[in-house]
């Protein structure tokens, strides 16, 4: 292919090597220089000015080693939960015999069983992970905070996110009234009496609900914010107050604050540090007044 080239188009083969040339000069050149120092070409000095140093390049954080520790945490609490299952079920086949299927009878209640152990494993998974983070009160506090191990506040929420997460899922396909809400409280979030937790809570220890709160399907409340940019992480609580709907498939944002008698209608967006005031109703996006809630 070379030997064509110098032969028959000598001037093809020269304009190649000067290209190489040229390019690999600028990629050295390009490696010296700082971040960010083609910019100008596109953008004023005044725009410019307004970039400090610190947010043109964001600081990127290596994960320690023992942080990848936490992935297998789901499986542990899992087979933790297995126990309660494996207990029942040696006591069936030790003392009843049951699985011996000497009978029609066996293979009737056999479906009954399944459903019993499974219950049992869920309610089990629930309570552990509700245990642990009672017990040795894994909460984390509003601020913003580095998104990184090293930091207490987001060490916690990474740990809360590994215990929570995965059986939070069960949750929103089989809703269990009282005890979702019981093991909301022993995750530290606030409710008050009669109140109806129907959608996502994504932070409970942040959360606060009311008296006679009703939130409808597939609503959900957060209680904290990536930037992925920055490495940071912001968490503020919700306050929800008394007598107040969530309509479904809203979506609260951290800070925001609902006084007492608000209804925020389906599919709205209640965004960050955002006050909603008494007695009135709010939809949109972001949510706006609609109309004064009517008090007869």
């Amino acid at each position: 292919m070379f030997f064509y080239l110098f032969l028959y188009q000598p001037s093809t083969l020269l304009i190649s090597v000067v290209a190489l040339i040229l390019f690999k000069y600028t990629a050295v050149k390009c490696q010296n220089e700082k971040p960010y120092s083609t910019v100008p070409l596109f953008v004023s000095q005044r725009t410019m000015m307004l970039m400090p140093e610190s947010q043109e390049k964001p600081k990127k954080s290596s994960r320690p080693a023992w942080s990848y520790f936490f992935t297998v945490i789901p499986s542990f609490i899992f087979m933790m939960g297995l126990i309660p299952v494996v207990v029942l079920f040696f006591i069936l086949y030790h003392y009843f015999h049951f699985f011996s299927f000497t009978t029609i009878w066996h293979f009737i209640v056999l479906p009954i069983i399944m459903y019993v152990g499974a219950v049992l494993l869920f309610l089990s998974e629930l309570y552990i992970t509700g245990g642990i983070i009672r017990l040795f009160r894994i909460t984390y506090q509003p601020g913003t905070y580095e998104y990184s191990f090293r930091d207490k506040n987001t060490f916690k929420w990474i740990l809360v996110c590994v215990l929570y997460t995965p059986f939070r899922k069960f949750l929103e396909i089989f809703p269990l009234g009282r005890i979702s809400q019981s093991y909301f409280r022993l995750l530290g979030m606030k409710i008050g009496k009669n109140s109806l937790v129907g959608g996502v809570i994504k932070d409970p220890c942040l959360t606060e609900f009311g008296d006679h709160v009703t939130m409808g399907e597939y609503a959900i409340i957060y209680g904290h914010i990536h930037n992925m940019q920055y490495e940071t992480i912001f968490m503020d609580r919700i306050k929800i107050g008394n007598n107040c709907v969530i309509g479904a498939g809203a979506i609260i944002m951290p800070g925001a604050v609902l006084e007492d008698d608000v209804v925020v209608a389906a599919g709205a967006l209640v965004t960050k540090g955002q006050h909603l005031e008494k007695g009135k109703i709010y939809g949109g996006i972001p949510a706006r007044e609609i109309i004064k809630k009517s008090t007869e």
